[in-house]
């Protein structure tokens, strides 16, 4: 089942079982999976795979994550709490991130694939690692990482 499915199943059952909070969020995402379906050149029938909708939902948690910061500073803390549980249910529609070892092993992976040995070549690295990483971690913990590897290996 793609992440799309998932969500027009679970806006479903969020319809009937009444869940005005839950049916709020997966709306405005079925909206921004289909506006992306229709940047992609699809049409409002067009579908999105699952690489394109999880970048549709990292950008509506980072979207989120913004406004509380916004809200924080405002004095807002139940808008901010609102905002981070709709951040809770986001993140059950994107892949488990990986954890710092296995993030270690794949930078290690790509490093010695590519052959890279100064931080001069850390997009080669980043390159060859984001289809390896899928979506599982950030493009900033991503590059801190190579970096930090590239940086002990020209240290030697």
């Amino acid at each position: 089942m793609t992440i799309s499915e998932r969500i027009e199943q679970d806006l479903k059952e969020a319809m009937r079982a009444r869940q005005a909070e839950k049916l709020s969020v997966l709306r405005m995402l079925k909206s921004a999976l289909m506006n992306a379906a229709i940047e992609k050149g699809g049409g409002p029938q067009g579908k999105v795979d699952d690489a394109d909708a999880t970048a549709v939902i990292r950008k509506q948690v980072k979207q989120r994550q913004d406004s509380i910061e916004s809200f924080r500073k405002g004095g807002r803390a139940e808008q901010a709490a609102k905002e981070q549980a709709e951040i809770e249910l986001l993140n059950a529609y994107l892949p488990q991130p990986l954890d710092a070892a296995a993030l270690a092993a794949l930078v290690e992976e790509a490093i010695r694939e590519t052959g890279a040995t100064t931080k001069a070549q850390t997009g080669l690295v980043m390159k060859a690692l984001q289809p390896k990483v899928a979506g599982r971690a950030d493009g900033k913990t991503l590059s801190q990482e190579v970096q930090k590897r590239l940086e002990g290996l020209s240290s030697n």
